[in-house]
């Protein structure tokens, strides 16, 4: 093998992040984080013109900022054979034919921006195109969500036709950041197939948006090049080599091969500000009731892949913390809610949620659905409630684990990974007490990183394929949390409760009454 890098850059919500690994020994030989200029816009635009509720935006050229400062960071003169990105999705963006996003150029636009995948407002669109039906659903449990991209770019058709017509490309975020690094619209499959309902074959759905289709492009399957790095961005960032970019990988995607998982029966839980579940399949089957969907090629070649995730995960946690603080640093804030939290038998807060915090993608697809704590009383704590959130979070992954599993798919081994699994024991230790399960945590730094770096050494031909990308770059040891039996009976009990709380339909019914807006 010759001598050289890999870069692995990891795009997230509120910052990217990126890895340089030395192709020949596998080490991380250096990492770079770079926030987003203007992070998460729900409130303003950046000229201060306020946005309505529900509402989640980013500027598209902070995401090329972010590439230009971790390219320079990590990469300058080095040798580098393959760069990998993942990005969070579904967050696409309107843009001109030659890649400027139209929030350049009608910047007081809010469709003009990038929908974020926690946009919400996107709800009601979505509902219409599930009541209309059709085929495109039918992999998709016959619902589509209000962060994907259909639902998106109805909503922008409808409130800003004249913007919708002025657009020549709706594009995921992550695919046009490949087309600025290469010059190249290189569509991945990954994006296509879970957030845009492209099938192999048949391509997108049809006669959902005016003039959709010709915004699109039809894609290719994840670990292809989709160029090399441009001569610009060479002279802007110092890269030298090769530098072949692969093609865009949705973020909670790309980890897979950083966490050896890439043979049927391994379910992974990327456990970030929300979670998204994967579980890996060598045959097709029907999707089982309440998953989010399946394709085949979107993930790791040759593999069909089930998704299903929580709307919510790192980010109820954090809400709680900065809600009521215990301390000034946020890290104490954790450190000591989670000492308080662990203090308390299962069952003991007498508190039962639901982690709809942010909606419920399982088994309801419905974003407008809100959180729920039952049992408070005049001896309820702060650590009551905050482990009440985090057993929350355990039920609903356990909901999504017992929906898989009705489906017949194999579940041999359950891998959750990112920070929240290596930086908080006592969510592990719940996790394999409420799923009845052993809980693998991959000891590895900056995983999702990593995956995106041996996807960049398989566009590059680094290596012959994922097996051997992930033997040599990833993970090569795992922590284990094994079931307490004693809580997990108690849990039991507990976890009925859930079930029976998520499936009243008055509840539900009184959260959308609760969150309409006023007539």
């Amino acid at each position: 093998m010759k001598p050289g890098y890999l870069i692995g850059l990891d795009f997230g919500t509120l910052s990217a992040r990126g890895v340089l690994v030395c192709a020949i020994t596998g080490k991380i030989e250096a990492s770079h984080t770079h926030a987003y200029r203007h992070g998460v816009m729900n409130e303003a635009l950046p000229d201060g013109a306020k946005l309505p509720p529900l509402w989640a935006l980013q500027n598209a050229p902070d995401y090329t900022e972010a590439a230009e400062a971790i390219l320079g960071a990590v990469g300058r003169g080095k040798i580098v054979h393959g760069i990998g990105l993942g990005f969070t999705a579904s967050s696409p963006l309107p843009a001109r034919a030659d890649g400027a996003p139209l929030s350049v150029l009608y910047p007081d636009d809010p469709h003009a921006y990038v929908k974020l995948w926690k946009h919400q407002s996107a709800q009601a669109w979505a509902a219409r195109i599930n009541a209309a039906g059709g085929d495109f659903l039918r992999d998709f449990g016959g619902k589509l969500s209000a962060e994907w991209l259909l639902a998106k770019a109805a909503q922008i058709a409808d409130e800003a036709p004249t913007l919708w017509a002025a657009a020549d490309r709706f594009i995921e975020a992550g695919d046009w950041l490949v087309w600025q690094l290469t010059g190249q619209e290189v569509r991945s499959l990954g994006f296509a197939a879970y957030k845009a309902q492209f099938v192999p074959g048949v391509g997108y759905p049809q006669g959902i948006v005016p003039h959709l289709r010709e915004k699109l492009s039809d894609p290719v399957p994840v670990g292809r090049a989709a160029g090399a790095l441009t001569a610009a961005w060479r002279e802007r960032t110092g890269v030298l080599g090769s530098a072949i970019v692969a093609v865009a990988v949705i973020d909670s995607h790309v980890v897979m091969p950083a966490v050896g998982a890439i043979e049927p029966g391994v379910l992974v839980g990327a456990l970030g500000t929300s979670a998204a579940f994967l579980l890996l399949d060598d045959r097709a089957r029907p999707l089982p009731a309440g998953i989010e969907g399946v394709a085949k090629d979107g993930v790791l070649p040759g593999l069909w892949c089930y998704e299903a995730g929580q709307a919510a995960f790192g980010d109820t946690l954090d809400w709680f913390v900065r809600t009521f603080p215990k301390a000034s640093e946020p890290s104490q804030n954790f450190a000591e809610y989670n000492a308080a939290a662990a203090l308390l038998a299962p069952g003991q807060n007498q508190l039962v949620a639901l982690d709809w915090w942010n909606g419920c993608r399982v088994p309801l697809g419905d974003s407008s659905l809100s959180g729920l704590l039952v049992g408070l009383n005049l001896k309820t704590t702060a650590a009551g409630i905050y482990r009440a959130l985090l057993e929350s979070l355990c039920y609903g992954t356990r909901n999504i684990v017992e929906h898989l599993s009705a489906g017949g798919a194999p579940l041999d081994r359950i891998l959750l990974t990112s920070g929240l699994s290596q930086n908080n024991p006592l969510l592990m230790q719940l996790m394999a007490n409420v799923l009845g399960r052993d809980i693998l945590v991959p000891r590895i730094d900056h995983a999702t990183a990593v995956g995106a770096a041996i996807h960049g050494a398989v566009a590059a031909g680094v290596v012959d394929g994922y097996a051997e990308g992930a033997q040599r770059y990833g993970a090569t040891s795992f922590l284990k949390y094994e079931t307490d039996k004693t809580a997990l009976a108690a849990y039991e009990i507990l976890f009925k409760q859930y079930q029976i709380l998520s499936g009243d339909r008055s509840v539900r019914e009184s959260m959308h009454a609760i969150g309409a807006k006023p007539s």
